[in-house]
């Protein structure tokens, strides 16, 4: 990483204002802020100001290095400010400082980010550098010395509009796709930058991109977690990355992108068979099904659940509570409708995305096999996963054949093979998966009290453990096999180890806003709404923020209302969650009172947890200012 990913146009002061020490590094403090690399001005101002209390940071040649390392800091950066006239600043030499480069770490921050700012307080030790420096009349030519002489290249300056795409789609479609897209937009903001997003979520793709913007694109985005074409951006530079990482840093992925070398050649070739089953992972197929398979599970799910609220058999026309409008609920959610093909869908969208098309079909035909058979969700994935490897194989054979055959081998040659090979793997492996689906079910029907309340309190932890990634998926696709299964006790865990994490951080913020920030007091409230609708993602920003403390209290708090929920038997007939389906729960007084008290615990955890912060180092361990050439270095180890 280079200065310039750090040091910004807005961070960059040529005639600082002040003429006393603590004004000219609440001058240099604010500028950082109003880039958004603070979290608390006030408290990393102190910071610094306790480091200087240990000994000025004022070295020779009129340089000075103030720097700290606070939990107030979101991101590593660093702020230049010139005193032309020179300011008193205790410096070793006692001359007035002029040059002030101003560091601010995080508490974690790496020996890379050390070494970067190290480096760059030693190019200040030039004269003629530093004489440049003070002849520069804009931010952008300082920008440009420090890039020189770091032998890097400036990204396009922002007076130069730079118009960038960006594409953002998790594995789920749900929650990380367009917290993605907000976080690039925001950053977008920030620079001056113009951005474009494109998200491809569990409702299809929204905002799409036109030829035209495309077109006009300086740099391409994909912060994607599943294969999507890239045809369309042709001869573009694509910077492709994991969706998470817009989550956490955008401004230097945006950054990034602006760096990014043109694609040689003609066009972007879109990502292959081969290079989508080796780079993109079991997992991300497994949750292409899951995702697509969503809609049905909650569709089918909620109107099976409104049926019972004409009565337990009110469908059913033997039964005396029978009611027409029951009946047609039962009908369209269940194994006639929603119900009887999520496990077919769920294989073909395996298979899909291992495959593409030509994966879809035979995967389909599969997982319906396994479905009739009674092999359930079990069945489904490894239908999909043989129809999907299966196609890929055939893809594989097919390779020397002429290229025209080509038309016969889409339409002909894999449709056929395909379904041969993959409906005869399934029929030979349906006894193995049926017997086994039904002792998971078995198992889940012979849970007692006891080991129903550790099994909630296991769920309901995953579920916070990762907030939205793999283990949570997991935890919910477990709830979701056991509705299939006729179990509806895991989901209720489930949807209330969910909920609790941004609940709880939500009323974290209300109860006790003295150990949060301001920004994170200001988003206490969406927290809360987040919480309430099953978004568990919604407490991504404050675990990303202070992971060792928030992590553990909204564990803690999951897992305690999870295995209250299974003690108290309640039951969760939705395969969804939210204050939406509370009056589809069984026994739900009983269960408001397990989420809230699991709410209560990560409220108090967490702000408990925060009370016992680190202090800031006052310099980084094996550090110190050389009195003579300003730079930083390191003490020989023992």
């Amino acid at each position: 990483m280079a200065l310039v990913d750090l040091l910004t146009e807005d961070s960059i002061a040529l005639n600082l204002r002040s003429r006393d020490k603590r004004s000219l590094l609440a001058e240099l403090v604010g500028l950082l802020d109003q880039e958004g690399a603070l979290a608390d001005a006030d408290a990393f101002l102190d910071a610094v100001l306790e480091r200087e209390a240990t000994g000025s940071t004022g070295l020779e040649q009129g340089i000075a290095v103030p720097h700290a390392r606070s939990d107030a800091v979101r991101r590593p950066a660093v702020a230049l400010g010139l005193a032309p006239d020179g300011v008193e600043f205790g410096s070793l030499d006692g001359q007035p400082a002029r040059f002030f480069l101003l560091i601010a770490e995080p508490v974690d921050a790496d020996s890379q980010h050390l070494e970067i700012l190290a480096s760059a307080s030693c190019l200040l030790v030039d004269p003629a550098f530093r004489e440049r420096l003070l002849q520069a009349a804009k931010p952008r030519e300082v920008q440009q010395l420090f890039a020189e002489a770091e032998g890097v290249t400036l990204p396009p300056a922002v007076a130069v509009e730079a118009h960038l795409v960006a594409v953002t789609s998790c594995p789920a479609g749900i929650a990380h796709t367009y917290m993605a897209a907000e976080r690039l937009r925001e950053a977008a903001r920030e620079l001056h930058l113009d951005l474009k997003v494109e998200t491809h979520g569990a409702a299809g793709v929204r905002d799409r991109l036109s030829a035209e913007e495309v077109q006009q694109a300086d740099a391409v985005i994909l912060a994607v977690d599943r294969e999507i074409s890239r045809e369309r951006f042709a001869g573009k530079p694509v910077l492709q990355v994991a969706v998470t990482d817009a989550i956490r840093d955008p401004r230097r992925l945006l950054l990034r992108a602006l760096r990014q070398p043109v694609q040689t050649g003609q066009s972007v070739q879109p990502i292959t068979h081969a290079e989508a089953v080796e780079g993109w992972g079991l997992y991300r197929h497994l949750m292409s099904g899951v995702s697509s398979m969503l809609p049905f599970v909650v569709g089918g799910g909620i109107l099976i659940t409104l049926s019972f609220l004409f009565g337990v058999d009110a469908a059913s026309p033997e039964s005396p509570e029978f009611h027409p409008l029951a009946q047609l609920l039962v009908a369209l959610g269940g194994t006639q409708g929603a119900f009887g093909l999520m496990v077919p869908v769920l294989a073909a969208f395996i298979g899909r995305s291992i495959a593409d098309r030509p994966g879809l079909m035979p995967a389909m035909v599969g997982g319906y096999i396994a479905a009739q058979a009674g092999a359930g969700f079990l069945g489904g994935m490894v239908a999909g996963l043989i129809g999907g490897y299966g196609v890929l194989l055939i893809i594989r054979l097919c390779r020397p054949l002429p290229d025209a055959l080509d038309a016969i081998r889409t339409i002909l040659i894999y449709p056929v093979l395909g379904l041969l090979l993959c409906g005869s793997l399934v029929m030979l492996l349906i006894e193995p998966m049926t017997a086994l689906n039904g002792m998971l079910v078995d198992w889940l029907k012979g849970l007692d009290v006891g080991n129903r309340v550790v099994l909630g309190a296991l769920l309901a932890g995953l579920m916070a453990v990762d907030m939205g990634g793999p283990v949570n998926k997991a935890a919910y696709t477990f709830g979701l096999a056991a509705i299939e299964a006729g179990n509806y006790f895991p989901q209720a865990a489930v949807m209330a180890g969910g909920m609790v994490p941004p609940l709880g951080l939500g009323l974290a913020t209300v109860l006790f806003p003295a150990v949060f920030t301001r920004l994170e007091r200001e988003s206490g409230r969406a927290c809360l709404v987040m919480g309430a609708s099953f978004i568990t993602e919604g407490a991504i920003p404050y675990a990303v923020a202070d992971p060792l403390r928030v992590l553990p209290a909204c564990i803690a708090g999951a897992m305690l209302s999870g295995a209250l929920s299974m003690a108290l038997g309640c039951q969760l007939l939705a395969p969804h969650g939210g204050i939406f389906v509370i009056p589809l729960v069984r026994q739900w007084p009983f269960y408001l009172l397990a989420i809230g008290a699991g709410t209560l615990l990560t409220a108090c955890l967490v702000a408990l947890l925060k009370r016992f912060r680190r202090a800031p180092a006052v310099a980084p361990e094996g550090a110190r200012p050389d009195a003579k050439s300003g730079c930083v270095q390191r003490r020989p180890r023992a």
